[in-house]
């Protein structure tokens, strides 16, 4: 496995510390070679229903990176922030 995705759902339950959060998690990621392929809100459902309206995806040069990144000091220190702000569900995907 080379790359591996963070892929996180959320749904915004406070707009102000979601605006806090998304200002400070991408100097979390940087360090790990961490890449923000994209963040969007979703449009449609072509099948099934989701349970978050808004995605991101992070791209890392592999599973320990991204693992590396969740696991930091300064992530971690971000967590009681993102809970405040959204509820979040974050998984890893491996190509």
């Amino acid at each position: 496995m080379s790359e591996a995705y963070v892929v996180g759902q959320m749904t915004v339950k406070n707009p102000e510390k979601w605006a806090q959060y998304r200002g400070q998690v991408l100097a979390t990621v940087l360090p790990f070679g961490g890449e923000l392929v994209f963040r969007g809100e979703q449009v449609q459902s072509f099948s099934g229903i989701s349970p978050h309206p808004d995605i991101v995806v992070i791209r890392f040069p592999s599973a320990d990176h991204a693992k590396g990144w969740h696991a930091s000091a300064a992530y971690q220190a971000l967590i009681p922030l993102r809970q405040e702000a959204a509820d979040v569900v974050l998984t890893t995907y491996g190509t």
